[in-house]
């Protein structure tokens, strides 16, 4: 079988990635035909100003998956963050982003083998917010006060913190769904309920629910403070972190520390009828054409595409190269070696040579 995708190879070093990892997940011997599609900060001028062009959102639209590069925010206003755009464009309503540890990366974390679900279009991030001294933040300030509330100061700049019983119950029940397809164990939901009891209380109650109504897996609760110290001190007891968008934010970051940064981190973005699948770093538009930065956590958001196009057979095979390549730790960048002046680290399109070679396929 064919599989259409969508690839946006996006800007700065976003081509270079895009094209190692499409080279080494042909490798695997998947089908793939390729709608090359335009995003970033590269192409707006042709597109009236605007970063994301309505071809791109449509080839997705259509394909139902796509592999992106990552892409430049545009420096100035009234430009929106592209990664933001497709969420909302698209309604992709879940972040998945795997941390987990491989032999040879240097980390102070043995075993991490996580599954951080976030919510990605409510909460603090929903973009609500009234500026200090405007008159819209004055007129809610007052109506605040008129109903028993309190500001300790009156010149603050407010953000409205949106949680629905609609985006909870579905951010949830895709947690549990991932984690029984995935053959997870547990799921556990990350909150701060003990403060915030009509948002993050809203948000508990209703994982409570969606938690009985899925018994077959075991569910657990953290607060978010508490769960970030677990982590750090016993991170093995826990395995699908559901969680509401800002916090989400941070502790997938927090997870991508301990196994090894973000050039260890991939990343997929789930609505109710396409995916897309990326790196969770940034362009690194310094490094734009030298052949330099690390692939690795594109190529592992390719493997999870496979998995998502149920190639699991492929996807196995392409982790299994992957991790072999890293544990030899010859054929890897600069960032993976154990000093970054080292003379034998290679470059972007090397390390594909690497895997390609480990997967038994003829280096194209």
């Amino acid at each position: 079988m064919v599989h259409e995708v969508t690839l946006i190879p996006g800007d700065g070093t976003g081509p270079e990635l895009a094209e190692a990892t499409r080279r080494v997940l042909e490798a695997t011997g998947v089908g793939f035909e390729w709608d090359v599609q335009e995003a970033g900060a590269d192409v707006m001028d042709q597109y009236g100003g605007n970063p994301l062009p309505e071809p791109t959102l449509d080839s997705i639209r259509r394909t139902g998956v796509a592999l992106k590069g990552p892409i430049t925010t545009p420096v100035g206003g009234g430009f929106r963050s592209v990664n933001v755009g497709l969420r909302k464009a698209l309604d992709l309503y879940a972040q998945v982003r795997p941390c987990k540890t491989y032999q040879g990366v240097r980390t102070r974390f043995d075993d991490v083998d996580l599954i951080i679900v976030r919510e990605n279009t409510e909460d603090l991030y929903a973009g609500i917010e009234y500026e200090e001294g405007t008159a819209h933040a004055e007129e809610l300030i007052d109506w605040i006060e008129q109903r028993g509330g309190k500001l300790r100061h009156r010149d603050a700049g407010i953000s409205i913190k949106p949680l629905s019983i609609s985006g909870t119950r579905r951010i949830v029940e895709f947690a549990f769904d991932y984690a029984r397809r995935n053959g997870r164990r547990k799921v556990t939901a990350v909150h701060k309920a003990n403060i915030m009891k009509f948002t993050d209380g809203l948000y508990l109650r209703v994982a409570r629910e969606v938690a009985e109504e899925n018994s077959d897996i075991e569910f657990d609760d953290r607060i978010v403070d508490n769960m970030c110290m677990q982590l750090v001190q016993r991170p093995e007891e826990y395995d699908v972190l559901v969680l509401p968008n800002l916090y989400g934010d941070i502790v997938s970051d927090l997870a991508a520390g301990m196994i090894g940064g973000l050039g260890m981190a991939p990343g997929a973005n789930f609505g109710e009828e396409v995916a897309i699948f990326e790196p969770t770093h940034g362009s690194a538009p310094k490094y734009a054409g030298q052949n330099k930065v690390n692939p690795i956590a594109m190529m592992l958001s390719g493997m999870l595409m496979l998995r998502h196009l149920e190639e699991n057979q492929a996807a196995d095979r392409l982790e299994a190269a992957i991790g072999e390549v890293i544990r030899s730790g010859e054929r890897v960048t600069y960032d993976m070696k154990p000093t970054r002046d080292d003379p034998t680290a290679v470059g972007t399109s090397e390390v594909a040579d690497a895997i390609i070679d480990a997967l038994g396929a003829p280096v194209s």
